[in-house]
């Protein structure tokens, strides 16, 4: 069948009519394109239109001026276009009061502004400039994507694994062995890596648009301009970034293809979403949309001063609490979980939603709770990281809904520090495995509301964090005074990379430790993508600015270190086939007390996890300890029983006696994990493993993790 060709139009042939207030932004009608933009403090608004080449015609702008009593309807500027043409590009230049210092408002009719409902914005490839300012860069779209019946994943929270990854940062080594590096397509021809992986979900870094060139920094070395890689600094809340397309003119379809592509694999997807603040940053920055669309109203501001409040550290904060952004926020999720078919979001500093238009928090945010109770969004995973850039750390704070789920920096920190040596840690980490009810459990929470993770985009990776004692981010051209200077690392007896063998096997002893930890804590695992295999940043801990290898991730170490992946492919598929590591509530035994029965004696009512230091039945919570153990009680559940021992001292062998089996006369129990040893003798198969009696030892290499099974037989 032919397509309906579209005739050719000029600016004069345009007409319009009144249009409709709802809904706001561009909307593709039988009998036209309605445009609608929220502006309450405008004089006038003039919609500018451009209509490209044709075989017949040149390119041409139309300005439609729209009357402020025809076209308007309350707050709402509205305009309804008689054409039968959707591939026209749009914006608005809007009049009005520039008055900074008295109410905030900076209008200024020469600025061509975006529409911040926009789905798209004229597509481009990465690197490549933006187009000259006087051309409109929000374009109609007609939707059209065959999804071929995809329906949600709905993949239980408690039972998610997930994989933090970077677009363009995961496919653009040459190593990836992709057709199309960097790309959304790119993801496609990895995702038998990710199925065989094993994880359950990819969290995407920032998606929607933004200009990767609004960098001021300059490389140090080479003296050329950084590039904003990590894309925390949107233009746009709905329009996808058509850079990381193979395709930039088809970026739509190829993102839904990868989406579809990944459901199909059982893989569902939750987008890294950035309401904080958006790439305007203060008024010396460039007004793209919001600023000049109405400036009071978008973003918070001094009541005095009228200056900008900046909670998220990058120039300005967005009026999360205004009705109007409320609305906008919402809009934003519903059309990516409608038209785009993602199952849910991270949303980048969310204390910022919980603060009110004067920047003070409030005790019950409506924005919070209206995420969480808005019907369209009920089934998707919702993930806070709970804390600002203004000191604001709300993680098991964030809020009361079961809905929610956090980024659990305590997990990170405490898991940290046990395996740096610290003093004082064995308490702390203990309550991490156990799934932080300290933090979740007076609320009416339950464990899977901790996304627990030690690495992410932010910060070092895990090679790293074994690697160097002090980050190293000089290449970001700010004299390494960016990053955090608290890491909680250790470099493992020397800075940086060595040759040194007996180093490089404590530093792939502690990465299996801590992946080991992360794996069997209680809680939902994210993994920062490369850390599976090795993947470094050489100490940079702050690699927003770094378009090239220091976060271009090295496929070659998948092979180079191919014990290490397959240690960790193991420990995802034996969370996900064994319960006890997926707990939807808390254990019925305080952390630290191990109830009425504290020792494996072969009778009904023993604890669902007992915890030891060397001896069963012997605590050692002082801040000299560093080590510790917890047997897991499979009865009741789908699991077998699992002995857990982890040894946090830097230097010496830690001696552990072994428990009874729970239910058990006879039994002896596998030990089927030893990070100390090497590939494959690290992880191996229940049949393989060495069998160890109850009431003898084993020795734990400094920094390793042994771990034990045995079957559940019902008592």
């Amino acid at each position: 069948m032919s397509k309906k060709k579209i005739p050719s139009i000029t600016a004069a042939d345009l007409t319009s009519k009144r249009g409709f207030a709802l809904p706001i932004g561009c909307t593709v009608l039988s009998e036209g394109i309605n445009f609608s933009i929220f502006s309450r403090h405008a004089a006038a608004v003039t919609l500018v239109v451009d209509l490209p080449a044709t075989a017949e015609t040149p390119r041409q702008q139309a300005h439609i001026p729209l009357h402020p009593e025809i076209n308007r309807t309350g707050d709402l500027w509205h305009i309804l276009l008689t054409t039968e043409r959707n591939d026209l590009s749009y914006g608005y230049r809007i009049k009005g009061p520039f008055s900074p210092e008295k109410n905030g408002l900076v209008y200024n009719e020469e600025i061509l502004l975006l529409d911040p409902v926009s789905h798209v914005l004229v597509p481009r490839a990465w690197g490549e400039q933006p187009s000259t300012p006087d051309i409109p860069k929000s374009k109609v779209i007609k939707h059209d994507f065959d999804w071929q019946g995809d329906r949600p994943l709905n993949i239980p929270l408690a039972r998610s694994i997930i994989y933090e990854l970077h677009v363009r940062g995961f496919t653009h080594h040459p190593s990836s062995n992709t057709t199309h590096p960097g790309t959304y397509q790119a993801i496609i021809e990895k995702i038998p890596y990710l199925k065989g992986l094993g994880i359950t979900a990819v969290e995407l870094m920032p998606v929607t648009e933004f200009d990767e060139n609004d960098n001021v920094f300059r490389d140090p070395g080479s003296g050329n301009l950084l590039k904003n890689f990590w894309g925390y600094n949107p233009v746009s809340f709905f329009a996808l970034k058509s850079g990381y397309a193979a395709d930039p003119a088809r970026h739509i379809n190829e993102f839904k293809a990868m989406v579809l592509a990944l459901h199909q694999a059982g893989i569902e997807v939750i987008l890294d979403m950035v309401f904080n603040h958006t790439g305007e940053g203060g008024y010396g920055g460039t007004t793209s949309s919001f600023r000049g669309i109405d400036n009071s109203i978008y973003y918070l501001l001094d009541h005095t001063s009228k200056e900008y409040l900046n909670f998220s550290g990058c120039g300005n904060t967005m009026n999360c609490n205004h009705p109007i952004v409320r609305e906008l926020i919402l809009d934003a999720l519903r059309f990516w979980v409608i038209e785009m078919h993602v199952d849910g979001f991270r949303f980048d500093l969310a204390s910022i939603l919980g603060r009110d238009t004067s920047g003070h928090l409030l005790a019950n945010p409506p924005m919070i709770e209206m995420i969480a109770e808005d019907p369209v969004l009920r089934d998707t995973k919702i993930i806070a990281e709970a804390w600002d850039a203004a000191g604001l750390y709300q993680v098991g704070t964030f809020s009361t809904d079961a809905r929610w789920a956090e980024w659990n920096g305590r997990f990170r920190d405490d898991v940290r520090t046990f395996m740096a040596g610290h003093k004082d840690t064995v308490a702390s980490l203990a309550t991490r495995i156990a799934g932080s009810s300290d933090l979740y459990q007076s609320s009416s929470r339950h464990p899977f509301n901790s996304i627990n993770f030690i690495t992410s985009h932010d910060g070092f990776t895990l090679y790293d964090l074994v690697s160097f004692n002090e980050k190293h981010n000089e290449v970001n051209g700010e004299e390494n005074r960016d990053g955090d200077n608290h890491n909680f690392s250790w470099n493992s007896g020397t800075e940086g990379r060595t040759s040194d063998k007996a180093i490089n096997r404590l530093r792939f002893r502690r990465m299996r430790s801590m992946f080991l930890i992360l794996l069997f804590s209680q809680g939902v695992p994210m993994i920062n993508a490369g850390d599976e295999f090795g993947h470094s940043k050489n100490g940079n801990n702050n690699s927003w600015c770094q378009d090239n290898e220091t976060n271009w991730l090295n496929w070659d170490l998948a092979l180079q270190n191919k014990g290490f992946l397959h240690f960790c492919k193991q420990c995802i598929h034996l969370r996900k086939t064994h319960s006890v590591f997926q707990r939807t509530s808390f254990f019925k035994t305080t952390n630290g007390d191990n109830g009425d029965k504290p020792c494996a004696d072969n009778h009904e009512g023993m604890p669902e996890i007992t915890w030891q230091s060397l001896i069963p039945c012997q605590q050692d919570w002082s801040s000299e300890c560093h080590t510790l153990a917890f047997l897991l009680n499979g009865h009741g559940t789908d699991s077998d029983h699992f002995f857990i021992m982890l040894n946090g001292d830097s230097r010496n062998d830690a001696t552990f006696t072994l428990p009874l089996i729970p239910g058990s006369s006879g039994q002896n129990w596998a030990q089927i994990i030893d990070t100390s040893r090497a590939s494959p003798h690290d992880f191996l198969r229940r049949s393989q493993a060495i069998a160890r009696a109850p009431g003898t030892t084993i020795k734990v290499k400094p920094m390793g993790a042994v771990v034990l099974q045995a079957s559940a037989i019902p008592l």
